[in-house]
């Protein structure tokens, strides 16, 4: 890809408003994209949780402190949830008139996001990624494999169901 956007899938803020250790790594799988595609603007994505800041903001912290051009840097605050999130990147791919968007998050949810960015006519490519577990306790990676299997097919549902509403979405 060309002219794709760096976007980056938020997760849990501390309760003292430090990245949890998976946004931390997300973080660091954005920056790197951010130094291999140097002229792709970069969205940072995710609201506000349970506690802190958006992970949003979060994000953008982080990767300016990495070295990354402030101006490059885009915050969906609004979304909550990964397919909020897919949504968000579609209509920012759309606006841009972009060709795509490298994915930056951990290795188990990056399926589920390409899948749902196919599925709204996005392409798209990983990110980088640490190998194995990525820094993950083994019972943290099962139970986050575990969550991804469930969550696909109950996304991808939803996308077939509300396909033309979120496809609405994506173009407004």
């Amino acid at each position: 890809m060309q002219r794709p956007v760096i976007a980056i899938f938020g997760a849990a803020v501390l309760a003292d408003g430090r990245p949890s250790p998976s946004l931390q790594r997300r973080i660091g799988y954005g920056a790197k994209a951010a130094a291999a595609w140097a002229r792709a603007p970069v969205l940072c994505s995710g609201g506000v949780g349970a506690a802190g800041p958006s992970e949003a903001s979060i994000i953008q912290a982080g990767l300016i402190r990495f070295g990354v051009a402030a101006a490059r840097l885009t915050l969906d605050e609004a979304s909550l949830d990964t397919l909020q999130s897919v949504v968000a990147v579609a209509r920012f791919v759309r606006r841009g008139r972009l060709d795509g968007a490298v994915i930056c998050s951990d290795r188990y949810h990056i399926p589920r996001i390409r899948l749902l960015l196919a599925v709204l006519g996005v392409r798209t490519t990983p990110g980088p990624t640490a190998p194995g577990l990525g820094g993950t306790p083994l019972y943290y990676w099962l139970k986050m494999h575990l969550r991804e299997a469930l969550a696909i097919p109950y996304d991808l549902a939803i996308v077939a169901i509300r396909r033309r509403a979120l496809l609405a979405r994506v173009r407004a």
